[in-house]
């Protein structure tokens, strides 16, 4: 499977501290490569195969953020 990008709007991130706890939770996701959370944009790019959106929410969700 090749890896893909997709990026999502994640609400409620401030800060440094905010971005590291998003790519962590994402980052134990199987499949996933590469996360890059930014709090100034609102958004998180995940590379990798094999995950889903599905699986992304409930990390962000697991982080203390949410979706958009």
């Amino acid at each position: 499977m090749a890896d893909i990008t997709k990026n999502y709007q994640v609400e409620g991130m401030t800060c440094g501290h905010c971005e590291k706890s998003v790519q962590e939770e994402i980052g134990e996701i199987f499949g996933v490569t590469d996360v890059q959370a930014s709090h100034e944009s609102g958004t998180v790019s995940v590379s990798g195969a094999g995950f889903t959106d599905e699986q992304v929410a409930e990390a962000v969700e697991e982080a203390g953020y949410s979706l958009k």
